[in-house]
């Protein structure tokens, strides 16, 4: 299993060109890292993929086990394992956390089987205590009135409940104090399975001093950059992006 990006172009609703021709592949079981600077276009590398109706596919493929993702709709990538963690996570007033993941849960199940609710909470409470999230949160709107380190964890909790083939994490470290980020770090390693790829996209080296990954690949211009392993991150961490733009244009 992976995910297979070939020569992917998108750009914008007003024809603003964003990504410039993506190669990139995440076999199942490898945490794969993307960094860059701002506008290089990781997170909307996230979003295409995702299936993000505010971009236009221009050009190129994006398969998931040899299918392709793009002739999918946004629900129909998530039926099929895409997950994607937010940057900036959605609030969904009226509908509670507990109802909001039983429910994605029950879409994913064949048609006529019905969700078993005393395993699902029960699978739920160990998740939640893994975050260290309190259980009052099941009862809570989604992520409403939710602190930026509550909502993120948050989208890990939906991650490790939905258990999705692929998991992209936009930025997931944004905002979060260290206590926060060890959390969220300890949520994500717990999904890394030989049978899952997970994404990673981030500014800062920081996040991958918790989450290590097997490559780090850098964005400038809409395009793989440069690829390596971490030692890559920690080169940029000392030297910055300004050396690499220049790579995206030779």
């Amino acid at each position: 299993m992976s995910l297979k990006i070939n020569k992917l172009h998108a750009q914008l609703e007003d024809g603003t060109a964003i990504l410039n021709g993506v190669d990139l592949e995440v076999p199942a079981g490898e945490v794969h890292a993307i960094m860059g600077p701002n506008g290089s276009g990781k997170s909307t590398l996230s979003k295409v993929v995702a299936g993000h109706e505010g971009y236009e596919v221009t050009g190129g493929t994006v398969e998931l086990d040899g299918v392709d993702l793009l002739e999918m709709e946004v629900d129909e990538r998530s039926r099929a394992g895409v997950f994607l963690a937010f940057q900036y996570p959605a609030e969904v007033p009226g509908v509670s956390n507990a109802n909001f993941i039983r429910a994605a849960r029950q879409a994913r199940l064949p048609d006529g089987e019905e969700l078993d609710a005393v395993a699902f909470y029960k699978e739920l409470y160990e998740k939640m205590d893994l975050l260290e999230m309190d259980r009052k949160f099941t009862g809570r709107a989604v992520n409403e009135g939710f602190s930026g380190g509550e909502k993120k964890r948050n989208e890990i909790l939906q991650m490790l409940m939905l258990e999705p083939k692929f998991c992209i994490l936009d930025e997931t470290d944004s905002g979060l104090d260290i206590d926060a980020l060890k959390i969220v770090a300890k949520g994500v390693n717990a999904m890394r399975s030989p049978d899952r790829g997970i994404l990673l996209i981030t500014h800062y080296q920081r996040l991958l001093d918790y989450i290590e990954p097997d490559h780090v690949h850098v964005m400038a211009e809409g395009r793989i950059a440069r690829s390596g392993g971490p030692e890559l991150a920690r080169e940029l961490e000392e030297k910055g992006y300004d050396f690499l733009k220049q790579l995206a244009t030779a």
